[in-house]
């Protein structure tokens, strides 16, 4: 039996809750069951209990059996000297051996519930967990309640922020405390469009953004600098003149700025299973234009509330020759796209609203996350096999907003089983539940 079932009956109170008995035989009622910690230390805070007639307030530590007391050494802890309740599922402490007590030597009161709580929640949990679905409560998903279902998207939306600032914050970090330059970091990285994410994380270490900058009115020179640097014109066998003028260029700025050593290697960049428009090539061209384009890409993310607005800066046209080439060398029969509409969308998604959510973070201003979730209102949703499978169920994917909090809520809950931690999953449990008389 684990934990997190233990939390769940006890937060909620799904047990016989009449004449409940320590194992020393003391009566128990709950005036309140405390509030569920999630951090170090005992697992319910600021409960209010009877017991053996006196009101006790304090914490309350769960185990699933009582011997896990002694097995975690809490009896040597002083973070559990305020443990008012022991609950577990079972008592599997022998009458003679030795009592579950504090550091101090005071006896620990023990409430076991496994024969206190209905055998069909039991049934139907297991049916949850042991689910072989993808998504484990599908058989049941029409039947959530629409508001339940609301406030779990709501919830894994902001948890999947929260993880992605702290994300945004760690590079924030590694960028020296410079917004700008984590903005170019990370929309250079989410350019790699997951596959070739790690080589271009990589060359946005090795190419600072000040020396692009430097060099925003000429843009060959900016293309120069990303595509010497990722590797890529060392490995050209018949240059043509365009890359000609790019290896010259890059000799001279790869020793202006230091470049050569840092260099990418040509094999660290992925080319198989990949369709054309996403060649890691026409990826880094379009980045020059962006990166030449904006003179601070930070404001456009952080200072643009419209999405249509936003969506419009960033769709772009590389230079000449990437209209007309997606590798070096190699003429294109049609047309290369350019940065287009999706492709924009992604970066809103992945790039700016995660950027948005960790600069409110950092400057103690809510607004900005009010920002992030109101651009993701604005887009339309992301298509994938995860979104068909929710649509399938019936979840009603309509925006970027909604697809963003069902990869979450299947990532972080689903595929880990959490169920007892969803809203979804508690609440089909809870609309069943018929406690013993």
């Amino acid at each position: 039996m684990p934990e997190t079932f233990l939390y769940f009956l006890w937060q909620y109170q799904y047990f016989t809750t009449t004449q409940l008995l320590t194992t020393d035989g003391e009566a128990v009622q709950v005036l309140h069951p405390g509030f569920r910690n999630y951090n170090a230390g005992p697992d319910f805070t600021n409960a209010r209990l009877l017991i053996g007639g006196q009101e006790w307030g304090g914490t309350v530590e769960m185990h699933t059996k009582t011997t896990d007391w002694l097995a975690h050494r809490h009896q040597h802890d002083r973070a559990y000297d305020n443990v008012i309740l022991h609950v577990v599922w079972q008592d599997d402490q022998p009458a003679t051996s030795r009592r579950v007590e504090r550091t101090n030597g005071t006896p620990l009161p023990t409430l076991p519930l496994q024969n206190l709580t209905d055998p069909a929640l039991l049934i139907r949990y297991g049916t949850l967990t042991d689910s072989p679905d993808a998504i484990p409560c599908a058989s049941q998903f029409r039947s959530v309640q629409p508001l339940r279902l609301t406030s779990m998207l709501d919830k894994a939306m902001l948890q999947r922020l929260e993880r992605k600032a702290d994300g945004v914050h760690e590079l924030f970090r590694q960028c020296g405390s410079d917004w700008e330059e984590t903005a170019y970091r990370l929309l250079a990285m989410n350019m790699g469009f997951k596959i070739n994410a790690d080589p271009m994380a990589q060359l946005s270490r090795a190419v600072p953004l000040k020396a692009v900058l430097k060099h925003r009115d000429v843009l060959l020179q900016a293309e120069a600098m990303l595509f010497g640097t990722a590797g890529m014109l060392d490995a050209v066998e018949q240059p043509d003149e365009y890359v000609a003028v790019l290896q010259r260029e890059y000799r001279f700025l790869a020793v202006k700025y230091q470049l050569t050593d840092r260099q990418v290697t040509p094999q660290a960049w992925k080319w198989g299973k990949l369709r054309p428009a996403n060649f890691p090539t026409l990826r880094l061209a379009q980045l020059a234009r962006l990166l030449t384009r904006h003179a601070s890409l930070f404001s456009l993310f952080v200072g643009t509330a419209d999405a249509e607005t936003l969506l419009k800066g960033l769709q772009i046209t590389p230079s000449d020759y990437w209209q007309t080439h997606y590798r070096f060398g190699k003429t294109t029969e049609k047309a290369a796209p350019s940065l287009g509409l999706n492709s924009a969308v992604n970066i809103v998604i992945n790039t700016v609203v995660p950027l948005l959510a960790a600069y409110a973070h950092h400057r103690g201003q809510p607004a900005y996350v009010d920002r992030a979730i109101a651009l993701l209102e604005q887009l339309p949703p992301e298509k994938n096999r995860l979104t068909d499978d929710w649509n399938t169920l019936g979840l009603g994917i309509r925006t970027a907003f909604d697809s963003q909090a069902a990869i979450e809520l299947y990532n972080e809950f689903c595929t880990q089983k959490k169920c007892l931690s969803c809203q979804v999953g508690a609440g089909l449990l809870k609309s069943q539940q018929v406690t013993l008389s």
